[in-house]
């Protein structure tokens, strides 16, 4: 635990302006982003008496080791700045609401010859007109069946259209009337393109417009006596109607507006976000975090609107956005919402009417989302707990092993030796922080010998991590600047409290002597054997026994599983591309489009290496000096073997055609 005097900075050297300022750990990693109107007065409130700050704010000042600033001009570029550093460092100690699932929404490719309408999840991309998100993908396929009648666009995937585009006819909801089948030229593309742009209106709120046109079309057909076409269009006002049934009107004046409600306690807070267009609720989503830091009500409602906004542009920010509380610097984050949407933004808090009684349903659904949270997290927080609690008692640890790594080995009798490494952080598994490993020492098959190289080589870089960032500086270099780090998470940078290798006591005690050798002994060893899942410490002849209904063992098996997956999943990857490999692959400046064209023009390598210099030189893209590598290098490839019919012994020669006997 850091004493925060020994990094406060001197008296004056703090400037009286606006800024952003990170806190670090001893190992270079960015813990906590904040920004403030005047950076002097801020970063005072840390450096006081230990008992008087929140035990978050203690926490947070004891693990860092240092604290650095910059200076801007105004506090919108503070926002904007510490908004772009929480999402690039991922600091620990800031508050970070994140999705308890991935919604599902409305997808409109606008980016493409012909847009698509699909259901997406996951990062928004750029083209793409959005709507939602929806709480659950079978709501969004219905709302679509039904606009197909009035809006025809295409649905299916790139690889039915081209399949389509070949036959010469089209799909199914091309013959019922819910697709205008472009992929057999029923309408151009600027006319396809045209419905995808009503139908990303109407879902926008604008849908008065087409159901009075449609009206209008209805009557003059009735008119006409085309009484097949105005019962069409009756269907179609139906199924448009019915597509607004589905969301419900809460607010008369056809508002577009977003509203953020939160429930929150000492620990925990959730947020719930209802977004309105056009007076109907159009999507809702919620999240859950840990309250880290010391904050409150409106630095929470700050820290959403981050979350939601800092990302979207245009219409994607409403017109409106209400909040239970206003930002302590609600002026510059009004400003910085209208920037992000190019127009004017409205920050406020609902007082009356309408849109305070929807505010208290969003207010509802954030206490029922946090009870129901606590009800699931309460156990599973507990038990994870109690798993490293069990963990340390077990290998004799000085405190519970926050962060553990996990190694494993993989190959194919030999082949493709690898190795995983998986990061457990507070009994999480953290996936950005998984490594895979080539064995690269030796030739064959040494599950011992290949732990003691993984080992090494991971440690290696971390002692290169320490070296680099000025960690080693003695009594003699005190006067020396460490090198510049960025805060940026590296790998291999931070030490694990435990290593877990998959196996017994072999590849325990490489693990171990490889640790020695590098001079590291503040790193736990154990191994996981399979087979009795007996764990096993370095030096010692005997196991560790849990017993089988311990959560400690349970972790450790979760961790070695996960490992073992990876290992696999890399080794089957490394196989499969080796498989595939051809003699083609040596020829330098060969690309892949030019290796298909040679394939498609000779039909096989067989028939290539029977080709000419002056033969393969007629293929589109060849140069003669190409064509010389490619018979080169066919030439000094040894033929596959000849397949033998295990039936009758015959050996199966390729010919021109194929494979014949």
């Amino acid at each position: 635990m850091a004493d925060p005097s020994s990094y406060r900075p001197k008296p004056g050297q703090i400037p009286d302006s606006p800024g952003v300022y990170r806190f670090r750990d001893e190992h270079r990693r960015v813990i906590y982003v904040g920004k403030a109107k005047s950076l002097r007065q801020r970063l005072a409130s840390y450096f006081q008496d230990l008992a008087n700050l929140h035990p978050r704010t203690r926490t947070m000042v004891t693990t860092a080791a240092s604290v650095e600033w910059t200076v801007v001009s105004t506090e919108v570029e503070a926002l904007q700045l510490e908004y772009s550093w929480i999402k690039e460092f991922d600091p620990r100690f800031n508050v970070k609401y994140r999705d308890d699932k991935s919604y599902p929404y409305l997808a409109v490719t606008l980016n493409e010859e012909f847009p698509r309408v699909q259901v997406m999840r996951g990062a928004k991309r750029k083209g793409v007109r959005y709507f939602g998100p929806y709480a659950h993908a079978w709501a969004i396929r219905e709302t679509v069946d039904l606009m197909l009648r009035v809006f025809p666009v295409r649905t299916c995937s790139a690889g039915v259209f081209r399949n389509h585009v070949q036959k010469g006819r089209p799909c199914l909801l091309g013959y019922i009337g819910k697709c205008s089948a472009p992929c057999v030229g029923r309408v151009t593309p600027e006319e396809h393109r045209e419905l995808a742009e009503e139908f990303c209106d109407f879902m926008a709120g604008r849908t008065g417009t087409y159901i009075r046109r449609l009206e209008k079309q209805m009557m003059a057909a009735a008119e006409e006596m085309e009484y097949e076409r105005a019962a069409r269009l009756r269907d179609d006002i139906e199924a448009l109607k019915r597509a607004l049934e589905k969301n419900a009107v809460v607010l008369a004046d056809a508002t577009d507006a977003d509203l953020i409600a939160l429930a929150e306690d000492e620990l925990e807070a959730a947020v719930q976000i209802f977004h309105v267009r056009g007076g109907r609720v159009r999507g809702q989503r919620g999240w859950v975090t840990d309250k880290v830091e010391n904050v409150d009500t409106a630095g929470l409602v700050e820290h959403a609107l981050q979350q939601l906004y800092g990302e979207e542009s245009g219409d994607a920010v409403p017109k409106e956005v209400l909040v239970p509380a206003l930002p302590d610097d609600d002026s510059a984050v009004t400003q910085w919402l209208s920037g992000r949407r190019g127009s004017q933004v409205s920050l406020r808090v609902p007082q009356r009417g309408d849109k305070k009684a929807l505010m208290e349903t969003v207010q509802r659904n954030a206490l029922q989302a946090l009870g129901l949270h606590k009800t699931r997290r309460a156990s599973d927080l507990t038990t994870r707990s109690r798993a490293l609690e069990e963990i340390a008692e077990a290998l004799g640890l000085d405190s519970a092993p926050l962060r553990i790594e996990c190694f494993d080995i993989s190959h194919l009798q030999g082949e493709d030796v690898v190795a995983s490494m998986v990061v457990f952080e507070d009994g999480l598994a953290r996936k950005s922080e998984y490594r895979r490993f080539q064995i690269k020492g030796f030739e064959g098959q040494d599950d011992v010998r290949s732990m003691h190289e993984v080992i090494t080589r991971r440690f290696k870089r971390y002692l290169a991590e320490k070296d680099r960032t000025g960690e080693w500086i003695g009594a003699d270099d005190a006067g020396s600047q460490a090198p510049e780090d960025d805060g940026r998470p590296r790998k291999f940078a931070y030490p694990p409290q435990l290593v877990v290798v998959d196996g017994g006591k072999p590849q325990v005690a490489a693990a171990q002597r490889a640790l020695d050798e590098l001079g590291i002994d503040d790193v736990a060893v154990c191994g996981l054997a399979k087979r009795l899942e007996e764990v096993w410490l370095p030096h010692d002849d005997d196991p560790v026994v849990l017993p089988r209904s311990s959560e400690g063992l349970y972790l450790l098996q979760r961790v070695r599983d996960t490992a073992h997956d990876f290992a696999i999943r890399y080794q089957r990857s490394k196989r499969t591309k080796r498989i595939r490999t051809s003699p083609l692959d040596a020829v330098p400046g060969l690309g892949d489009t030019r290796k298909q064209a040679l394939i498609k023009h000779f039909g096989s390598v067989k028939r290539l290496r029977q080709a000419t210099i002056e033969q393969i030189c007629e293929v589109p893209g060849m140069g003669r000096k190409t064509a010389e590598s490619v018979v080169v290098a066919l030439a000094q490839a040894a033929p596959a073997a000849p397949a033998v019919n295990t039936a009758t012994g015959e050996i199966m020669e390729e010919n021109d055609g194929g494979s014949t006997t």
